[in-house]
Parts: structure tokens; sequence; C-alpha cells
């Protein structure tokens, strides 16, 4: 951000940046998340240099992850895990470890790799974009059906899957100094996991009910961001990731007769702050790598949605029982990067399991299949209408 004070001035260019190409975006059909990471691209360092450091903003932007986190967690009640524990657990499972496993070995065997780093490539490159793939399902109005409901249920284990994923990618580095620098003791973390525990469990309720008592709408909104930002605080402090204590906190509200009203209060927040973390994603996008190194960046790109393409579809025809313009809308939907990648990746980079070129190499080719898969999804759109003409030929037990 600019030096003279002007945070102001970063935020205006942050707005107007969204405010144009967001929407310009959205009439090319490519959808909101293309939209923020072009943002990113053109007001970065890369291009216009307009917010010429990345990293002022990555903090901020890490509330948006945080908030995503929270309100995944909100929606995982008992009720419905069990409700959908075939297509959650079962196919979502399945298609993390077939993509992980076979990106592993691809990073491993190929590309030479450490063990570490082929399992975080294998592990954060398996992870599809929850708030890309909700968004098209919901443009196409594909939620409700078969490979939509699919959809949501493997999305959903994913983002459960990044949580174990971001705390073990510090202990993947080996940087002893570092790690004892930033862990407390088992205590420090237990007590922590048990205090969000023993809060939301039989504090929150008397709470929400004295701020929705009070008839102020800017109250239940403070209490909502004290619950989500003090869990992640809490968490961070004892030595566990923020997301982690936010999807605690969510799960913990999820049995809450206030769960709808934190939902409410905490949504518009949460797409406004994701958006801002996919203009940082954007903003750290090295554009000099793409003219450098052309073949390496478009040709990683192309393998990433090359592997998960057809995992996807064989998975949606074989395990959930859809047809095959159902399964091929499942795949493409879910083909590209996600944004708990670049979480992922950037805490790779942090711990030294992943060097500087290729974590940038990686950014870039998340950030360009997300642009790819709206592509293909209009060059496919005849044959992905014959999914609402054609019965899926065994449904799951969602």
């Amino acid at each position: 951000m600019p030096h003279d004070g002007s945070l102001l001035q970063a935020t205006v260019v942050f707005l107007l940046a969204v405010v144009l190409l967001v929407p310009l975006a959205q009439r090319l059909k490519l959808g909101a998340v293309p939209g923020y990471l072009l943002a990113g691209i053109l007001i970065g360092p890369s291009v216009l240099g307009l917010l010429g450091n990345p990293d002022n903003v990555a903090r901020l932007s890490e509330m948006g992850v945080v908030m995503l986190l929270f309100v995944i967690g909100l929606e995982l009640s008992p009720r419905r895990l069990w409700t959908m524990r075939r297509a959650l657990f079962g196919i979502g499972s399945l298609q993390v470890g077939l993509t992980a496993a076979a990106l592993g070995l691809l990073a491993y065997g190929v590309f030479g790799q450490s063990k570490p780093a082929a399992i975080v490539l294998g592990l954060g490159l398996a992870l599809s974009s929850t708030a890309f793939g909700l968004q098209v399902l919901a443009e196409r109005k594909d939620l409700g059906k078969p490979h939509g409901r699919l959809a949501v249920a493997i999305l959903l284990f994913q983002d459960i899957a990044a949580i174990p994923l971001i705390a073990v990618v510090p202990l993947l580095g080996g940087d002893v100094s570092h790690a004892d620098e930033g862990n407390w003791p088992l205590l420090a973390v237990a007590l922590g996991i048990g205090v969000i525990i023993i809060g939301g469990r039989y504090l929150m309720t008397p709470i929400f009910k004295w701020t929705v008592g009070s008839g102020l709408p800017e109250l239940s909104t403070a209490t909502a961001l004290l619950v989500v930002l003090g869990t992640a605080w809490v968490m961070e402090h004892v030595g566990i990731s923020m997301a982690l204590g936010a999807f605690l906190a969510g799960v913990l509200m999820a049995e809450s007769p206030f769960r709808h009203e934190l939902e409410t209060q905490i949504e518009p927040l949460k797409g406004l702050l994701l958006g801002l973390f996919f203009v940082g994603v954007g903003m750290s996008a090295d554009l000099r790598l793409l003219f450098g190194m052309p073949l390496a960046v478009l040709g990683l790109t192309l393998l990433l949605v090359g592997i998960k393409l057809p995992l996807l579809v064989a998975l949606g025809r074989r395990a959930g029982g859809l047809n095959r313009a159902q399964a091929l809308c499942l795949g493409v939907v879910l083909a590209s990067g996600g944004e708990f990648a670049f979480v992922v990746f950037k805490l790779a980079r942090e711990h030294q399991v992943l060097e500087q070129q290729v974590h940038d190499l990686l950014v870039l080719a998340i950030t360009l299949s997300m642009a790819v898969v709206p592509l293909v999804m209009m060059g496919l759109t005849r044959q992905l209408s014959d999914a609402e003409a054609s019965p899926p030929e065994r449904q799951t037990d969602h």
C-alpha cells in the first residue's frame, strides 16, 4: 500500500477495480472469481502497480478464508453429515485421495520434487474452489440437481480435508528453530480448544439471546464478528491456524438456534473479504513467469485440469450414478484449483517446503485454471444442457 498514509487511496483503488472488473467478468459469463483475480493482477505490481506490495493486503484478505471456514462449519451439523455420509465421506475422500496420489506421484517422479513437496502439491492441487464452484452451480440453477448435490458434498469434504492439511504443512517443513519459536506446548493447544468448546456450548446461546433481544442489528453483527475473530485469535495464539479456530467455532454453533442469525450477519462480510483474498492472490501473480516461461505455466494449467476433469467425470459416473452430461458438468465445475491451495502453498513456501519459483508457478497455474474452466463450460453449454433432460442412472443417497 502507499506509504503516505493512503489507506483510503488503497481502499478506493480496490473497490474501483472490483466494481469495474467483476461485473465485466460476469457479463462475459466467467463468474466473479476470475473478475477478482483479474482486478488483483491489474492493480498489482506486475501491471499498473497501484498497490505495490501484495503482502500488505494478505493479512486482511486471510479474514475472508477464516469467515468462509466459519460458515462451512455452520453447515456441518451432525444430522446433515449423517444424511450426506456416502457422498461426503465416500466419494469426497475418493476424489481427494485419487487426485492427490496422481498429482503427487507426478510431482515426485516426473518433476523431481521432494517427498514433502510432492505431498503438499498433490493434496493442495486436489482441492477445488468452493466459492467458484458454488457460484457456477447457483448461476446454472444446478444446486438442487444430482450433480449439484454431489459437487456440494465433494467440496464440503475438500474443505474439511484442508483443515488438517493446513495444520500439517509446518511439520513437513522440518524448520526446527521456527517450530520451536512458533508452537506452544500441547497443553496450551488443548486449553485453547477447551476454551472454544466450553464457550461455544455454554456461553454463545445466552450471549446471542441478549444481543438479539436488544433490537440493535449492529450489536448482532459485532457479536458474530467477535465469535469468528475471537476463536481465530485464540487458536492462532496457541500455535494452530486461525482457519481451524473459525471452523471449530462454526461446528460448535451448527446446532445453535441462532445459527441462521450468525450466517446472515457474516455472509456479506465473508463475500467482501473473500473477494479481497482473490484480489490479493491476483496481485501476487508474477506475470513475468507467464511471459518468461509460457510453456511451463500453460502446461501446468492444462495438466491440472487434464488430470482432475477425467477423474471427476469417472467418479460421477461410477460412484455417483450420474449420466454422462451430469458427470461432465460435475467434472468441469470442480476441475480448477481452489482458494485453499493458495493458503496451503503460501504456508509451504514460508516453511521452505516449496521453492519460491515453484510457488509462483503454482499460483499462476491455479489462477489460469479458474479462467479456463468458465471457458470450457461455455464451450460445452449444449452438451451440459442435456443434464436437465436426461434422468440420472442411479441416485446417490445424500
